[in-house]
């Protein structure tokens, strides 16, 4: 079983939230996050990130049961395809909302099992065994300067151009969709997040505050909020976490003791 919470703020300087963040149980028993964070003019950003999630949300719906892992993989994918055709219609349709777009990372899981799709700096991160790793690569400028070793790991936290994507879902008629298949043990917990959260907070704080056994999943999702807002705030901040609660093998739930 598969417990889900998510949160979302506007955080202390921006004025509209870009950000749409949705997490649920889907019919059949798969599971479906989503993160997106919108990029644009004024109110196009978040129409952008609506779009997005609206559309990967229906296109994923009403999926057959017994699907394989690869098979659930493409179907993310496809959804995630269509709705960067959705939203870059939208946007060659009105010139209010030219050139918006918008990251998005997404999780459909099946049980234990599952793929990630990710286009943008959102992230996928996964807590085992008192760890934090980053199962996503950013398509950011900052990103491929590391890469490049034009900067250090530390100088890209603090770079003025941090916010600067590569690739977006929405900006071009085509995209590509990096996939990831993921598993998810008893106890361990995803993190899908905007970088409103991954620019601000630390990956130790993050690893504490998931490592809290003694805080209720929301507990844990609105105390990292608290942490990028204690940071300053500048962005829009965006967290979704899906915990394993039993094993999906055996239907036994584990109990801390």
């Amino acid at each position: 079983m598969i417990k889900t919470v998510f949160v979302s703020d506007v955080g202390r300087v921006r004025s509209i939230n870009e950000d749409c963040t949705w997490v649920a149980q889907l019919e059949r028993g798969y599971t479906l996050g989503i993160v997106a964070d919108g990029m644009g003019g004024h109110q196009a950003g978040d129409i952008a990130s609506r779009l997005a999630v609206e559309t990967i949300t229906q296109d994923l719906a009403a999926l057959p049961a017994g699907l394989s892992v690869e098979d659930c993989g493409e179907q993310l994918r496809k959804a995630i395809l269509h709705a960067n055709e959705v939203v870059f219609k939208k946007a060659t349709e009105h010139e209010e909302y030219r050139s918006m777009g918008t990251t998005v990372v997404a999780v459909l899981l099946d049980n234990q099992e599952g793929m990630i799709g990710h286009i943008g700096d959102s992230r996928a991160y996964k807590f085992q065994h008192g760890e934090l790793v980053q199962l996503t690569d950013d398509h950011s400028l900052v990103n491929e300067l590391v890469k490049n070793k034009q900067i250090s790991a530390e100088e890209a936290n603090f770079h003025p151009h941090r916010n600067v994507v590569t690739r977006a879902l929405g900006t071009d008629e085509r995209v590509e969709v990096d996939m990831n298949r993921v598993t998810l043990e008893p106890g361990e917990i995803l993190l899908l997040c905007s970088d409103g959260l991954s620019n601000y907070v630390t990956t130790e704080q993050m690893t504490l505050t998931l490592g809290s056994n003694d805080l209720a999943l929301n507990d844990r999702a609105d105390h990292l909020l608290q942490l990028a807002l204690n940071a300053g705030g500048d962005d829009n901040i965006s967290v979704a976490l899906l915990e394993q609660l039993e094993d999906a093998r055996s239907g036994i739930k584990e109990w801390n003791s």
